[in-house]
């Protein structure tokens, strides 16, 4: 006796992504998760780029992926009513002598399938971006190349995925599996969890779930980014997401605009042993500026709001481990999950719920939902729907977060969504409420109390993402 058919392990992009695309079929979905909501690994601190698929090596899961879930990208944010903009990518050469690598970029996009690439000269990409460095010679132009809301994806994905029957079990962590006749237990912090069909998507943990049903090894190194955010002030400083030529550890540091108006520089790269240590560094953060100089020379530091860091899996073989594990019958693997791992969810989703509804015999729901509305943004409304959802609606005319605009009715609704929030991280995530320049100064109390009102608990324990970190002490 199976409880579910299929369970996904890890609620990052990824997990969710493959969730959402399982849900169109008719099967039992838990995903579990070890933190208390989705987005709360390596998807909670990127980037938010999608790539527009030049850097990638042709014929590899990375790049396959990757053009892909470009494509899904653009089409998914309308139907599940996620921010994302194409604003297009250089990727920039300091050096006549560095020429040809810029030129192989451009003929691996090519390859790759990625429309409309050019190099242009260094005087066409300052008329674009005229707080690129003098020192730029040239770079390569992809238009197709875009900017995403990482939270606001992967939160769609799950709301998608929960409005077609998914179950999303969180604080629940895998410790061990064990196969089964025909399946396998999963043993969490939660009980067990008996399925016949396992989907790793743990990020960072990938490689130790993988290899308690495998003898064939895997090894993830957890790989630290930091990044500097700067306030919506200056966040049109670049129109473009501004890189350099990659190197060994990446893509190098960035300087982009965000889908909401800041200005993100970063990321580093250092290997790390334990793949939770995403603490910020003042070295990491001087790196990021230093190296972030070349390309964009006058970064205004003094509008910074905030430092954040990510850890991403890097695997050994550098793509991405996708499919069935040889030697475990029903077990797949989204393993190794890097850079362009945000954009690719969508394509990872696609792929892995495909094979795995095939093993499965699954039929595709006719009742299946593909959209999804997101939560009102009173900020972007305009004068007469504003009126008419405060009319409706008057939590809506309360504001709470005053930097973001975040009113009362946003909050709740982030709270009463399914999966909802369930913490002050999980309402940051799905509608900004202390993501502003005072960065929860004036609004934590307030939405503190919302959240206590509407969980129906004490506020002391109203926490800042999960157990162990309640806000206040008695």
């Amino acid at each position: 006796m199976f409880d579910y058919d299929v369970c996904v392990i890890g609620a990052g992009a990824v997990g969710a992504a493959v969730a959402r695309e399982l849900s169109r079929y008719r099967l039992g979905i838990c995903v579990v998760e070890k933190e208390e909501d989705v987005c709360s690994g390596t998807s909670k601190a990127n980037s938010g780029i999608a790539h527009a698929g030049y850097d990638p090596e042709p014929g590899t899961m990375k790049a396959r992926m990757n053009i892909r879930g470009a494509e899904l990208i653009r089409e998914l944010s309308r139907d599940l009513d996620f921010p994302y903009r194409q604003n297009g990518a250089l990727v920039l050469c300091f050096d006549e002598a560095d020429m040809p690598g810029l030129e192989k970029l451009y003929r691996r996009g090519l390859e790759n399938g990625v429309a409309d690439l050019k190099i242009i000269s260094g005087d066409e990409v300052r008329k674009m971006e005229p707080a690129v460095s003098e020192e730029a010679v040239a770079a390569l132009w992809a238009p197709t190349s875009g900017i995403v809301c990482p939270f606001g994806m992967t939160a769609a994905f799950a709301e998608n995925a929960a409005e077609n029957g998914t179950e999303f079990r969180f604080l629940t962590e895998v410790n061990g599996i064990g196969k089964t006749e025909g399946g396998y237990v999963l043993h969490t912090s939660g009980g067990d969890i008996r399925t016949r069909f396992v989907v790793n998507a743990a990020g960072v943990r990938s490689a130790e779930i993988h290899n308690a049903v495998s003898e064939t090894k895997l090894a993830i190194i957890p790989r630290r980014g930091e990044y500097v955010l700067m306030d919506r002030e200056v966040g049109d400083l670049v129109s473009s997401t501004i890189f350099q030529l990659p190197g060994k550890t990446g893509k190098g540091v960035l300087v982009a605009p965000t889908v909401h108006g800041n200005l993100l520089v970063g990321p580093n790269a250092a290997d790390m042993e334990d793949g939770e240590d995403t603490e910020t560094t003042s070295g990491g953060m001087d790196e990021v500026k230093e190296r972030a100089g070349k390309s964009v020379p006058n970064v205004p530091y003094n509008r910074m709001i905030t430092a954040f860091a990510g850890a991403r899996a890097h695997e050994k073989g550098g793509d991405f481990i996708l499919g069935e594990v040889p030697d475990a019958v029903g077990f797949f693997d989204a393993a190794g999950i890097e850079s362009p791992g945000l954009t690719a969810a969508p394509a990872i989703g696609e792929y892995l719920a495909g094979l795995v509804a095939k093993m499965a015999g699954a039929e595709r729901k006719e009742d299946f939902v593909s959209t999804r509305k997101g939560i009102p943004q009173v900020a972007k409304l305009s004068p007469e729907e504003r009126s008419a959802l405060i009319a409706e609606r008057p939590e809506y005319g309360r504001i709470v977060c005053r930097c973001e605009s975040i009113s009362e009715g946003e909050i709740i609704d982030a709270i009463e969504r399914t999966p909802g929030a369930r913490s002050m991280d999980g309402i940051k995530r799905r509608v900004r409420q202390g993501m502003g320049r005072c960065q929860a100064g004036f609004c934590t109390p307030a939405a503190m109390d919302i959240l206590a009102e509407r969980l129906g608990i004490p506020v002391e324990k109203v926490t800042k993402n999960g157990p162990g970190s309640e806000l206040l002490k008695w």
